[in-house]
């Protein structure tokens, strides 16, 4: 193929990719232009037709954005639905609000453009590049661009299980005393989720909002131990969850359960000193003793 061709190729394409997901990341779902536009007739007077408010819209907003909408439509129904599974499900343990179709938009789109500055890395700015070594480092941007975002998310999950993980023993400690001053569990969950904000203290809120809302308990607890896939919080939702079912004291369970996890605490500590030593043997071989 020409290069100026595959060139004219990938700019038009990175800059439609890039368009959608600057309108996805940028736009508010809730905003409605129909109703701002007739916001603006408040002092004025009223239009004559829909066709009229539509016609005094902005490019943007009649062309642009629906045009945006429907790629990104096309792009959810080409995408394979196990895929988007999965992809939701490793939104979810990182945290994040974003839509499937928005993530794996924004992988092709850095995947476009690492393609594009490669290509005028090796072939527009570095002309004596031979052809076949300039396309293996047009497919090796174009795979760094691909799995960036997903490494990305990966370290972001890690950091989220940490400190969720990190945070567990002390809410633990907060709840077995509330539950013992005489309040309920929800109560005392709704107490952790007033006092602190961390994605733990979130994930509580959240479980109260379900269960105002007709769920069951023990579905909530299920659904936030799968969102996290924290060991820890998996072993106290099954502790609670069997608590409840049996009828055995709440405080006598979580007291159990602070306990176990300050141990677990302590000794990841104490596994982490351990390997300290061995972690800081590299630098000094490789930089300090030379």
């Amino acid at each position: 193929m020409d290069p100026i061709l595959l060139l004219i190729l990938v700019v038009v394409g990175g800059a439609v990719i890039a368009g959608l997901v600057y309108a996805g990341l940028k736009e508010d779902p809730g905003r409605d232009p129909l109703q701002e536009r007739l916001g603006t007739y408040e002092d004025r007077d009223i239009p004559q037709s829909l066709s009229e408010i539509e016609m005094s819209l902005s490019f943007r907003d009649r062309v642009i954005l629906p045009f945006l909408r429907w790629l990104s439509r096309t792009t959810t129904k080409l995408t394979p639905q196990k895929q988007l599974e999965d992809a939701r499900h490793k939104l979810e343990l990182a945290g994040m609000n974003m839509e499937p179709s928005m993530f794996f938009t924004m992988r092709i789109a850095l995947m476009l453009a690492f393609v594009f500055l490669a290509f005028l890395v090796f072939f527009v700015f570095s002309a004596s590049t031979p052809g076949t070594q300039g396309l293996l480092y047009l497919l090796g941007a174009g795979a760094l661009g691909y799995f960036l975002p997903e490494l990305l998310i990966r370290s972001k999950i890690s950091r989220r299980q940490q400190a969720i993980q990190k945070a567990l023993p002390d809410a633990l400690d907060l709840l077995v005393i509330c539950v013992e001053a005489g309040l309920g569990f929800d109560m005392a969950m709704g107490k952790v989720y007033e006092k602190w904000d961390n994605d733990l203290a979130v994930a509580f809120g959240r479980i109260l909002r379900e269960i105002q809302l007709g769920k069951l308990r023990r579905d909530a607890l299920r659904d936030m131990a799968n969102r996290m896939d924290v060991p820890d919080v998996t072993a106290f939702t099954a502790a609670i969850i069997q608590a409840d079912q049996l009828g055995v004291s709440m405080g006598r369970i979580l007291r159990v359960q602070s306990d176990q996890m300050r141990v677990k605490r302590r000794q990841r500590a104490q596994e982490k000193a351990h390997q300290a030593p061995v972690k800081m043997m590299i630098p000094m071989v490789l930089l300090i003793f030379p």
